[in-house]
């Protein structure tokens, strides 16, 4: 991260909480039944690629998510519990995130909005994303 601005903190075993909030802001216009329809546990970002909420894919995603004035955001994965907070990050570009394209520990990763108004997706299917999901 190149801005000296932009704070990055390691928050250790948080992402257990943040896939929770995640889910309860961003998938919460759903049952639990259609989430266990398209194995929302498996995968948060179904909620996308499923089409079961409005969100914007590809270079839309990206634009938005670039677009975003980011005071304070999240970072976290799938399947593990690594998980950043970062402050003063409007400069963060998408070479920053920490995303290892063959390493399921850390290809679908997840950034939030501290107070959960939006939400950026990188997943480890390249058909499939990035997204990005606003909350009015």
């Amino acid at each position: 991260m190149r801005d000296k601005r932009m704070k990055k903190i390691e928050i250790p075993k948080w992402g257990n909480y943040l896939r929770r909030t995640w889910r309860e802001r961003f998938a919460n216009s759903l049952s639990k039944e259609e989430q266990d329809e398209i194995w929302v546990d498996d995968f948060l970002w179904h909620i996308c690629s499923w089409d079961k909420g409005r969100c914007l894919k590809k270079e839309k995603a990206i634009t938005a998510f670039l677009q975003q004035t980011k005071p304070k955001c999240t970072i976290f994965y799938q399947f593990n519990d690594d998980a950043y907070l970062l402050e003063n990050a409007d400069t963060l570009l998408i070479n920053d995130l920490p995303y290892i394209q063959d390493n399921m520990d850390y290809n679908d990763l997840y950034v939030m909005d501290w107070k959960g108004k939006w939400t950026f997706v990188m997943t480890h299917e390249p058909e499939c994303g990035p997204y990005f999901i606003q909350i009015d």
